[in-house]
Parts: structure tokens; sequence; C-alpha cells
């Protein structure tokens, strides 16, 4: 599976539980992830999307980590699989 498909399956499914998934590019600021999850009452999370065995590189690590150091919640999903999981932890949050 691809990518993209991954990202669209993400999207849909963020879309049922009443929020969005909007691409996020930072021209300015490279290696962040590559979506914006925004699930109703306020919750949150950075999502990096990548093809089934594909891991980040070092510079989204990086960033990943800076993010996570601020208190904000970074995902890295490789199957369809994982969108569930992601998804209930989010909603369970705060």
């Amino acid at each position: 599976m691809r990518e993209k498909i991954i990202e669209q399956k993400l999207a849909a499914a963020v879309k049922k539980h009443g929020g969005i998934c909007p691409k996020f590019t930072s021209p300015s600021f490279d290696g962040m992830p590559d979506r914006l999850l925004l699930l109703p009452h306020g919750k949150f999370a950075f999502v990096e999307v990548k093809a089934p065995g594909e891991k980040p590189r070092p510079l989204q690590l990086a960033r990943h980590k800076l993010l996570s150091r601020l208190g904000f919640r970074v995902y890295v999903l490789d199957s369809e699989g994982q969108i569930g999981g992601v998804l209930d932890e989010i909603e369970n949050s705060m």
C-alpha cells in the first residue's frame, strides 16, 4: 500500500470521527510531519505517514523529538491498521 493511500484512509477516518486532517506544509522548516490531526474538543496531534516498512528520515525524527519535547503528540503511521488505535489514543487523551 502506498503512502498516499494510507493518508487518504487516515483523512476519511478522522472525518468519520468529526475532525479534519489537513496536509501540513512548512516551507521554511523542513522535516515537519505530513498531517495535522484535529478532532472535536480541541484534541490534536501531528502525523507522519510512511509507506509500509518505511521509517522517518533523521531530520524528521529530530522534528518529532522537538514537537514531543514541546508537549505535542506525534505519530508515525505506516499501515492502515494503525489508524484506529491512534484515533482512540487521541480521543481519550487530555
